[in-house]
């Protein structure tokens, strides 16, 4: 689907799947509309041609017709409502899935943009809005046109004046209606944005909890809250004040539409120009009249909150991913692990520049680390070889292709990464580690937690492998959690390994059987090693001393201390 079509367009394309739920939903609602019109009209004739030549039977077989008719209508109105909404929640579901798929594609920049709370109200609250747009909208806007203007062709050809009258009063209703609709669009646009706030205000109180309460800190997260939600009543007080005007307006014409019929037909009756029956006809049909008016008020609102999340829907599907494929992607295959940044700088912004020319070369099997000062950039490197961002300048090659000219599914799936902060998702620990593998059988599971050492940890859970971790891994240890982190490796088997600060949340004993692990993972591998334990990486083959964006140095342990620079002077700081 083109995210760049019309809005109208891209909404059509969403029910094209459902036309036949669309199709039915919209016939009965037409014959819903016919009843309701042919209701006053059939009255008239039988007030006129039946009881005023005393047929009373007749009469009273009309009106039993005509309640059939009815309790007919309540079917059709029970269909309407369930199929309807199930046309609804189908396209909602598209919708969702089509968001969530796009947002897993979108770079690691936008996620650097956009809050977690904000993008949640995106696939969920919008999302729900755009759906009882997707119903009610075509349905109400087909059964009012049809009623309404069903009924001012019928009153026409009872009392043209009277039904010029209405139609007039309709137009000013109508056009009143479009006026305030524009308010109430830009109002709801403002509430979409405050509920999006308050969303990642929860989101974070939530997921912080247990920092803010470490440093007695809830008071000052509930004021942050109460300044997200004061600005979000604030908003939704002046969505409601559009909608309170728009209503009152729409209110005040009906009831003036209603004491003018009464008013005009009883000067016509006075003067015999109309009679009785084709007061109460009149006044019927007003009644018939004003319900879809109403309804189209009442739409508005639907129509707003609905426009207004589609828009914001439509925002993140028109967002194109900073790093996609060249055309001629190649997938790269065969990996050996060589490694070369040639000259690279990056920044994540073009205020400051994060790496300045760094170049380094990594043959296949060896071991690189990285070490110095925090905020150095060393994790941005590690970032790069994946290509979770571009460079500004230089190369990044692998076996001598370039990371930009080959896909990023083969590229990260060469690659294993075991991060500093471990994430792991909620569900059990054997889900969390065959991650690293979907495919791995429960055995080749067992053999990964094996390797990394936390085996004999998860057979002491309450339910073994089958054991719930909790909502980012709450049930585990901070070393637990980064065991499965590193079982996930194992299991993966990449020809590439990225270790950023794995063992830092490890004590020393438990960090020496990990390091014996790495060391059989490493074997016939490439691995690039971040560590501020020194002592982690005293055996790698090459050592890079990074500051403010630079490689300072680099080579063997035994060359960096016999040339006393600074990583001598890292090593004399740990005493290692």
């Amino acid at each position: 689907m083109n995210y760049n079509d019309g809005k109208l367009k891209i909404f059509i394309n969403y029910i094209k799947p459902h036309r036949k739920l669309f199709i039915i939903d919209m016939l009965l609602s037409v014959i819903v509309s016919s009843i309701d019109l042919v209701f006053p009209y059939a009255s008239r004739w039988a007030m006129q041609r039946l009881l005023s030549q005393e047929r009373y039977k007749a009469f009273f077989v009309v009106m039993g017709i005509i309640l059939l008719a009815y309790i007919l209508r309540a079917v059709f109105m029970y269909l309407v409502t369930v199929i309807g909404h199930r046309m609804g929640t189908l396209v909602e579901a598209d919708m969702r899935e089509d968001i969530f798929n796009h947002i897993q594609h979108l770079s690691f920049s936008f996620f650097d943009k956009n809050r977690t709370g904000v993008l949640l109200g995106r696939v969920t609250n919008d999302l729900f809005e755009i759906v009882e747009l997707a119903h009610h909208g075509p349905e109400n806007i087909l059964t009012c046109t049809i009623t309404i203007v069903g009924a001012i062709i019928i009153l026409s050809t009872i009392n043209v004046s009277l039904a010029m009258l209405i139609f007039l009063l309709a137009l000013a209703c109508l056009a009143l209606s479009g006026r305030q609709r524009l308010r109430m669009l830009s109002s709801n646009k403002a509430v979409k944005k405050r509920t999006g706030e308050i969303n990642a205000a929860i989101e974070s109180g939530i997921s912080g909890v247990r920092v803010s309460k470490a440093f007695g800190n809830e008071d000052i997260e509930l004021e942050k809250f109460r300044a997200s939600n004061e600005e979000f009543k604030k908003s939704k007080v002046g969505f409601y004040k559009a909608m309170g005007s728009f209503n009152s307006s729409v209110e005040a014409t009906i009831g003036i539409m209603q004491v003018a019929v009464i008013a005009m037909g009883g000067a016509m009756t006075i003067r015999n120009s109309m009679d009785y029956v084709d007061l109460i006809t009149f006044t019927l049909y007003v009644s018939t009249f004003t319900t879809p008016v109403k309804k189209l008020a009442q739409f508005m609102e639907i129509f707003s909150q609905g426009t207004a999340g589609f828009e914001r829907f439509l925002d993140v599907m028109r967002t194109e991913p900073d790093i996609v494929d060249a055309e001629n992607a190649e997938a790269l295959s065969d990996v050996k692990g060589d490694i070369e940044f040639d000259n690279v700088s990056f920044s994540y912004n073009d205020e400051q520049e994060t790496l300045k020319n760094v170049s380094f070369h990594i043959k296949p099997g060896q071991t690189f680390a990285l070490v110095g000062s925090s905020g150095g950039g060393k994790t941005t490197i590690c970032h790069l070889l994946p290509r979770f961002y571009d460079i500004n300048s230089g190369s990044i090659r692998i076996d001598g292709k370039d990371v930009r000219d080959v896909t990023q599914k083969s590229l990260r799936e060469a690659i294993g990464i075991i991060q500093q902060d471990v994430f792991l998702f909620a569900g059990t620990v054997m889900d969390n580690i065959r991650y690293g593998n979907p495919e791995a059988t429960d055995e080749e599971v067992i053999e990964a937690a094996r390797m990394s050492q936390i085996h004999d940890d998860i057979m002491n859970m309450p339910d073994g492998y089958n054991t719930y971790v909790g909502e980012r891994g709450i049930a585990l240890s901070g070393g637990q959690k980064q065991r499965i982190s590193i079982a996930r490796v194992f299991l993966k088997n990449p020809k590439i390994l990225i270790l950023d600060e794995a063992t830092s949340a490890l004590d020393s004993v438990t960090e020496g059987m990990i390091q014996e692990s790495f060391d059989k993972l490493s074997a016939g591998r490439t691995s690039i090693v971040i560590a501020h334990r020194l002592s982690t990486v005293r055996n790698a083959d090459c050592i890079a001393v990074v500051d403010n964006g630079e490689i300072l140095e680099q080579g063997s342990r035994q060359e960096l201390l016999a040339a006393g620079g600074h990583y001598a002077e890292l090593e004399k700081a740990q005493i290692v």
